[in-house]
């Protein structure tokens, strides 16, 4: 029993995957693949009929056929004289409809592929999407980009080399049937001459398998590597340092070379030495079947044109079994991630929030990474049109709890409402469509303008008009007018044209373009200048009371203004209240305030 579940797992994970995304599709393939090996085989055989005819008896013995000897017998139950026409017009026929079964064979596969691509790359992308962010802050990004590109491609390849290997051993197998029915004795010794070439490759499989695994993960290591290259681009030119990372990468390149170099030696060696093991198996056994066997030799030459056929099928079969060895390595990775992003998909409840959110509440609320507690017992609420501001030390947990506030991460302990609707009851991307995010580092899109703001809506005037109002809002107006294309100004990789203060404002009006209710500004303004800031912060203010603002603020000047400043301290809320309140009974906030010369 454990040898058979060895024999599946080996031989047959692979069709399991391609099974749950392809269905009925694969027994297409097969029952394809089938009559095409039936036509070819049929044909082969006619071969005897026609040697018999030439021959000096010029009659055709239908017992040579063995039981085939029914292909003779149609001539006569239809009345079709057997002779040289009669042949070879059958010959013609089976061998073009062999040729025009192989062709919609080979277009339905094609067809499949890509529809099986299509569906994965949908499915990857739609998990990613579904994916909880707890998750994804603790993932391999390398990981995930390699496989959403470079990994698809090799699955794609992955695809083809199983399918092609397995009408390969279904032909052999059509093969090994007809060459029993015509000759079993020498089909026999065939057989076992092929099955014995199959223990020469073992070694070979094994050691493919393990190098495609290997490339696998030097191909995720050079991604990531990459992606940091790219986002740190400005860092390394400005420091010198580029040289040194550029090495990191040309050592990854080396180690994915070597590894592709090993697979490509594999794959050269199956193929040198397939016509020398295929010749030495045919020969002996028709030296065994002449000298020990005293055999006729016309049976023999068409079962050795068939068994010719099936160990040439059998040893293509090997080599582009070891190819699919060569990419399995990246089937395993994709198999894995897929079933990765569906255990770690966010939950979703089933109200579809719609109303206008008045009240947020937490109450009690605990959160931990891993076994570390993030935040401890936090219980405050955030009115409708108020604008809070969080302040504290780093790693104090302003973060976090504004990410549980934008649904990004659930509580583990607590309640937290909205509405005093539970969110986890809410269907949380019907809630976060409410929500503006604006980070440290803005968000812009190698693209135009418009886009960026109205996250690629078409350009109507409806839509036009709402892009306008968002751009004055935030006080981008003359920005705008002042470039070469107005809106459809390209704005380049991450906004590289931009300054930091004009990136700012097009996140602030990509979210106000949004018609959002909350607006969340993750020290938004800490990494610029202080007039910049302050104009922001004007900005800001003159949205005060149109939204719920939650500020994380670095500078406290720049929520004089707040409601609400929340004081945070290890995880735990310490005080709450206005600014002016807290400077008079607030040693700690009036400490902060004097450190910053305010």
């Amino acid at each position: 029993m454990d040898l058979l579940k060895r024999f599946i797992k080996r031989y047959f994970a692979g069709l399991s995957y391609f099974y749950s995304f392809l269905g009925y599709r694969i027994f297409v393939i097969v029952f394809l693949s089938v009559i095409v090996g039936l036509l070819d085989g049929l044909g082969l055989t006619m071969f005897l009929p026609l040697l018999q005819l030439v021959s000096e008896s010029g009659t055709v013995n239908p017992d040579s056929l063995g039981r085939l000897r029914f292909l003779v017998d149609f001539f006569e139950v239809v009345n079709i004289p057997l002779n040289l026409i009669s042949i070879f017009c059958l010959m013609l026929f089976l061998f073009f409809a062999k040729g025009l079964m192989l062709y919609i064979s080979g277009i339905y596969k094609v067809n499949v592929q890509q529809w099986f691509i299509k569906k994965l790359r949908v499915s990857l992308v739609k998990g990613l999407n579904r994916l909880s962010y707890k998750f994804f802050a603790n993932a391999d990004f390398g990981r995930i980009q390699n496989t959403l590109t470079g990994e698809i491609n090799k699955v794609s390849d992955a695809y083809s080399e199983y399918f092609t290997s397995f009408q390969y051993g279904i032909l052999v197998f059509i093969y090994m049937v007809f060459a029993f029915f015509i000759d079993a004795q020498f089909a026999v010794l065939v057989s076992l001459g092929g099955f014995l070439t199959n223990f020469l490759y073992k070694n070979l499989y094994k050691n493919t398998k393990e190098a495609s695994r290997k490339l696998t993960g030097e191909n995720n290591v050079f991604e990531n590597l990459i992606i940091q290259n790219v986002g740190n681009f400005k860092y390394l030119k400005a420091t010198g340092t580029s040289d040194n990372y550029t090495n990191k990468l040309i050592d990854s390149t080396s180690r994915i070379e070597h590894s592709n170099k090993k697979i490509g030696k594999l794959e050269a060696l199956l193929n040198a030495g397939r016509e020398p093991i295929l010749i030495t198996v045919v020969v002996a056994v028709i030296l065994i079947q002449i000298t020990y066997f005293d055999s006729d030799l016309g049976p023999i030459i068409i079962s050795l044109i068939i068994f010719y056929r099936a160990l040439g099928y059998l040893v293509h079969l090997q080599i582009r079994w070891n190819k699919f060895l060569g990419t399995s390595g990246s089937l395993e990775n994709m198999t894995k991630f897929g079933k990765e992003l569906q255990a770690n998909q966010e939950k979703r409840g089933n109200i579809n929030f719609e109303e206008p959110i008045e009240i947020i509440e937490l109450s009690n609320v605990f959160f931990n990474y891993g076994k570390t507690a993030i935040l401890k017992d936090i219980s405050f609420r955030i009115n409708k049109k108020e604008t809070i501001a969080l302040v504290g030390e780093s790693g104090s947990g302003k973060t976090t709890l504004v990410n549980i506030i934008a649904g990004l991460l659930p509580i583990d302990q607590g309640e937290f409402h909205i509405n005093k609707i539970q969110t986890k009851d809410i269907n949380i991307n019907n809630l976060q469509k409410k929500i503006g995010y604006i980070t440290q580092d803005p968000v812009i899109f190698d693209d135009s303008l418009f886009n960026n703001i109205s996250f690629w809506a078409e350009q109507t005037e409806e839509n036009l008009e709402r892009f306008w109002k968002a751009v004055n809002k935030a006080a981008l107006s003359d920005f705008v007018t002042s470039l070469p294309e107005k809106e459809n100004e390209k704005l380049g990789h991450s906004g590289i044209k931009l300054s930091g203060g004009q990136k700012q404002r097009i996140s602030i009006a990509r979210e106000l373009y949004k018609d959002v209710e909350v607006l969340i500004l993750d020290e938004a303004t800490s990494a610029l200048d202080s007039e910049t800031e302050m104009a922001i912060q004007h900005n800001m203010d003159n949205l005060k009371g149109d939204y719920i603002i939650i500020i994380i603020a670095h500078r406290i000047a720049t929520i004089k203004n707040a409601d609400k400043i929340v004081i945070m301290k290890n995880g735990r809320i310490s005080e709450i209240d206005s600014y002016n309140k807290l400077i008079r009974k607030s040693p700690y906030f009036k400490k902060m305030v004097q450190l910053q010369e305010i």
